[in-house]
């Protein structure tokens, strides 16, 4: 990072559990150090705490995301620095207390510290738009609005954009969060057949710029299970590759975003979209 450079704070959010969010934080967190930039992710789901298992370092978590707020532990005592990467650090969430533990100030207070020592700071947000999820996106630069091609997840993400819109340190400046949209396990037969929603749809419904599009894989679920980011674990595999692209959009890297199983890129919708 240069002298005087603040880290970017992106939030990872949903409406609907179960759509990939920790595994997405940990395969872009890891994409981000493999390119070179000093990148931590905050695991904000207190009292479930499943980031630390994706990235195989449950067995080293001693203090925590509330340990630090509360003043039981020093920020550097709770980072957890990779086994594989260099860059990437985790401050775990904790599994004995509830999400009424989480602070405003404490929050705030961790983002700033983070800033001046990270390029990127993830941040996993607990689904839906209690407390964990609306302190988790409250001082995001730019959010990831993870969904499913499914009618229930896109309109609850629908409810997520609003809160971004709102809620936001961002949003009480009359500024905005740059929002953008991933897709994950899309599968082009299942679309085609009408068992989920096309793309297209999915984008007229958001009306946020699309970042990525992940394809339904196996390679995803073996490498949540072996404590690995698929960005580690299968480098060359297509989803690995479809978050590798991610990180680079998110850098500021103008990709044509192809959907899996089809020919087409769509690059026009991808900043057709930019409401924000």
């Amino acid at each position: 990072m240069q002298a005087g450079a603040a880290g970017r704070v992106v939030v990872v959010t949903s409406g609907k559990g179960g759509v990939g969010k920790t595994t997405s934080t940990a395969a872009l967190g890891a994409a981000f150090a493999q390119s070179g930039e000093r990148t931590v992710v905050i695991d904000f789901d207190v009292g479930l705490r499943n980031l630390d298992l994706v990235l195989g370092a449950e067995r080293r978590v001693v203090f925590d995301l509330i340990n630090v707020m509360q003043g039981a532990a020093k920020l550097s005592q709770a980072l957890i620095r990779d086994r594989r990467l260099d860059n990437l650090y985790l401050l775990p969430a904790s599994q004995t207390r509830d999400k009424d533990a989480l602070t405003e100030q404490g929050t705030a207070d961790i983002i700033a510290e983070l800033r001046t020592t990270f390029d990127w700071i993830i941040c996993d947000s607990p689904a839906g738009i209690e407390r964990g999820a609306t302190l988790a996106m409250r001082h995001a630069d730019a959010a990831i609005v993870v969904t499913n091609p499914e009618v229930s997840s896109v309109r609850d993400s629908d409810r997520i954009i609003g809160l971004l819109d709102s809620k936001t340190e961002r949003a009480e400046r009359g500024d905005c969060v740059n929002k953008h949209l991933l897709i994950t396990r899309y599968q082009a037969r299942r679309a085609a057949r009408g068992d989920m929603l096309a793309i297209d749809d999915v984008l007229e419904i958001l009306a946020i710029p699309l970042i990525g599009i992940i394809p339904e894989s196996e390679e995803v679920r073996r490498a949540s299970n072996i404590g690995s980011p698929v960005t580690v674990n299968k480098a060359m595999s297509a989803p690995a590759l479809a978050y590798f692209d991610v990180m680079r959009r998110l850098k500021g890297e103008t990709l044509p975003v192809v959907v899996p199983g089809e020919s087409r890129g769509i690059l026009n919708q991808l900043f057709g979209w930019k409401a924000a």
